[in-house]
């Protein structure tokens, strides 16, 4: 019987990929999407892969729509918190309503999205939780306090996670891509694409593929050993 994995923010960009490339590896895939109807409907009409809708700060509809996928597909055995956001500010512009828009889907969304799913994967012996985190939460970015911050603490969501899950078979890892060419990068002035390049020793942006290829062997028999660990898949800009 396939596995099931779950991708939050898994219809569109880096989750898009994702959801390909678990359903390819033979898993059951969910994807879920935040608001976007149309762009939902054309990815399960593509990929066949069934997308549920809810808002991942919201820890009541996380959970009964964790529920609703676990009735349908089967329970979760591999978790993709990808899903989240960005309210870009100055600091000394930023409002309380970015910050805790910020916190509340790019950190209290990876609570929300784990923590239904865990007693599951410790009854089962099994479970994988990866994390999509960020560059930008490894070193910081101007305008991006709010985000860094989730980015930041979503790496160490990852490694409390593993020390409590190892026994139980469960591993938590953490995969932080640099500029990757989706189509909000894509979407920027060539020219500052052009020197966000300039700063990448590849001389290249990342394809969302090269994300989910990570994703793919996380999820796998094969990482069992490895928990708690962060992949910088960035060329080259920034090591830890």
């Amino acid at each position: 019987m396939a596995r099931v994995a779950l991708v939050t923010g898994g219809s569109r960009g880096i989750g898009e990929a994702i959801s390909k490339a678990l359903k390819a590896a033979g898993y059951d895939v969910a994807a879920t999407y935040a608001g976007n109807d149309e762009a939902a409907a054309a990815f399960t009409s593509e990929t066949g892969i069934k997308t549920y809708k809810w808002n991942v700060a919201d820890y009541d509809e996380s959970k009964a729509g964790i529920e609703k996928v676990e009735a349908e597909i089967g329970p979760i055995d591999v978790v993709v918190a990808n899903a989240g956001i960005t309210r870009d500010a100055p600091f000394h512009k930023m409002t309380p309503e970015q910050w805790h828009q910020v916190i509340d889907t790019n950190l209290t969304g990876v609570f929300n999205t784990v923590h239904p799913v865990w007693p599951g994967m410790r009854d089962r012996k099994f479970g994988r939780v990866i994390v999509i985190s960020s560059i930008n939460g490894q070193k910081g970015q101007f305008a991006q306090v709010n985000y860094a911050a989730t980015k930041a603490g979503d790496l160490g969501i990852v490694k409390s996670l593993a020390q409590e899950g190892a026994r139980a078979g469960i591993t938590a890892n953490a995969i932080c891509p640099g500029y990757i060419g989706t189509d909000m990068v894509m979407a920027v002035p060539e020219k500052v694409r052009d020197s966000i390049i300039a700063q990448i020793p590849a001389g290249r942006l990342g394809e969302p593929e090269e994300i989910a290829r990570c994703v793919v062997f996380l999820a796998s028999d094969d990482s069992g050993f490895i928990n708690g660990s962060t992949i910088s898949a960035n060329g080259a800009q920034f090591f830890v």
